[in-house]
């Protein structure tokens, strides 16, 4: 609660967070309350381990005294206990005595006696604690931790930590997210040089820069978002809001792939370098404020998928033409407002006024459809008047050919609109379009249509 009360003030009031050092100067207990006092949480979002609250439940049915005695602020402690309903009483931090390790076994043992309380835990800080108590209850520890405790006094129930190997970090990192960074390779295919392995070499380190860079942004992100995330059927399940990994190692992963994609970055190109760190700054500021302004949003996202070509360009050190800027921001605006329709879908079906953490209200949905269907078409307007240029002609055998992409881009924009609104849309466009059977195989008719243009007809 403490890095969350810590995360909850970071994005709600960012310069406020200045104040922490003075406060921890004041020791822990003071932080932890100066904190409570300046964010709100609400208990029922968090999440709860239920096989353990089952038995604790059960417990007190047997007439066993349950305290809830934690490190965390009284504030906090006794809002968590109230909704509950499992407990008979509370022990907290107070502002001035921090109530953890030893500081804890010495309240239970001068409450209770040596060895007169059971206690259950988690961590190394509990050792002090089990030392002092009868027996041990351990929960969502770690095999050493589980090991060490064992030393210290009898275990008498063990519940065991959710998985958080491979599988748990790779949502963390959300790998099946760095597809979108092969946008980084469209100026390459739009300016037809596939046969230069230098700027093969160059975008495959600019693509990994930008994988490490938005696993980054991910981490912030989900670490700032967290009560909304709680509260959406699907993003709670994500490893930070459901608990299965910690805050901390979010927080402190985070600056280490950042460092990382800078370092890469810096390799390929200064020029490259800047568009990453401008993509970096503009995702810092959607997380922390555009998100929650209603049409921003998605035009920052609309950018932040453009700035990826833009990138590309700059680290293949090549001039990007205004028509892929231009055809790029008007799909890139569609595709983030079938994100934003999407999740108003979802809330609807909840039966939600409002979209939380969002700047939307539900009744929104119909408007933002029809402003994403719009900047669609408008893409495809781009693209058609792109095949009556003069760039056309200079770079294509058989320009007549191309105007074929115009029904296939058609029949894709129209397709995404449609499954969006039977509410099949997954939470990211791109993704599902690179698992969406129909939009694969539309993706391969584009290409041949430009591959067939490109060299003529072979007959």
């Amino acid at each position: 609660m403490l890095h969350e009360s810590a995360l909850r003030l970071l994005r709600d009031d960012p310069l406020r967070t200045l104040y922490i050092p003075c406060w921890l100067s004041r020791g822990k207990a003071a932080l932890k309350q100066r904190l409570a006092d300046c964010v709100g949480f609400k208990p029922e979002s968090l999440p709860y381990d239920d096989a353990f609250l089952d038995w604790l439940k059960l417990q007190r049915s047997e007439g066993r005294p349950l305290i809830l005695c934690t490190a965390s602020d009284r504030a906090i402690a006794t809002a968590i206990s109230e909704h509950l309903g499992v407990f008979d009483e509370v022990m907290a931090s107070d502002g001035a005595t921090n109530l953890a390790g030893a500081r804890k076994a010495d309240a239970l043992e001068s409450r209770f006696g040596r060895a007169g309380f059971d206690y259950a835990g988690n961590s190394r800080a509990d050792l002090a604690v089990w030392r002092r108590a009868r027996r041990a209850v351990v929960v969502n520890a770690t095999p050493t931790v589980l090991k060490q405790a064992g030393d210290c006094c009898e275990v008498e129930q063990v519940f065991a930590a959710p998985a958080s190997g491979w599988p748990a970090w790779r949502r963390v990192l959300r790998v099946h997210q760095w597809l979108k960074n092969l946008l980084v390779f469209v100026p390459l295919f739009a300016a037809h040089r596939l046969g230069d392995s230098a700027l093969w070499s160059a975008l495959a380190l600019a693509f990994v820069a930008f994988s490490l860079c938005a696993s980054s942004v991910y981490i912030v992100n989900d670490l700032l978002d967290l009560d909304s995330d709680r509260q959406h059927p699907r993003k709670r399940l994500r490893p930070f809001a459901s608990g299965q990994v910690p805050a901390w190692k979010g927080v402190a992963l985070a600056p280490l792939l950042l460092f990382a994609s800078i370092a890469l970055a810096w390799h390929v190109s200064p020029a490259f370098m800047a568009w990453l760190l401008a993509y970096f700054v503009l995702t810092c500021a959607y997380t922390l404020a555009l998100k929650r302004v209603a049409l921003l949003d998605c035009l920052a996202l609309a950018a932040l998928y453009t700035l990826r070509v833009i990138a590309g360009a700059a680290a293949a050190d090549m001039v990007l033409s205004f028509w892929l800027l231009a055809f790029s921001g008007f799909l890139f605006l569609s595709l983030a407002f079938v994100k934003r329709y999407a999740e108003l879908e979802v809330h609807v079906l909840g039966g939600r006024d409002m979209a939380p953490g969002r700047g939307y209200f539900t009744t929104d949905a119909p408007m933002v459809q029809a402003l994403g269907i719009a900047s669609g078409y408008a893409a495809v307007l781009v693209f058609a008047l792109y095949v009556n240029s003069d760039a056309v002609r200079a770079l294509y055998h058989s320009p007549e050919i191309v105007w074929g992409g115009v029904p296939v881009l058609l029949f894709w924009v129209s397709w995404m609109w449609m499954q969006a609104h039977r509410g099949h849309m997954h939470d990211d466009p791109l993704v599902f379009a690179l698992r969406d059977k129909a939009s694969v195989l539309a993706g391969a008719a584009f290409a041949a249509v430009l591959g067939v243009g490109t060299v003529g007809w072979p007959w």
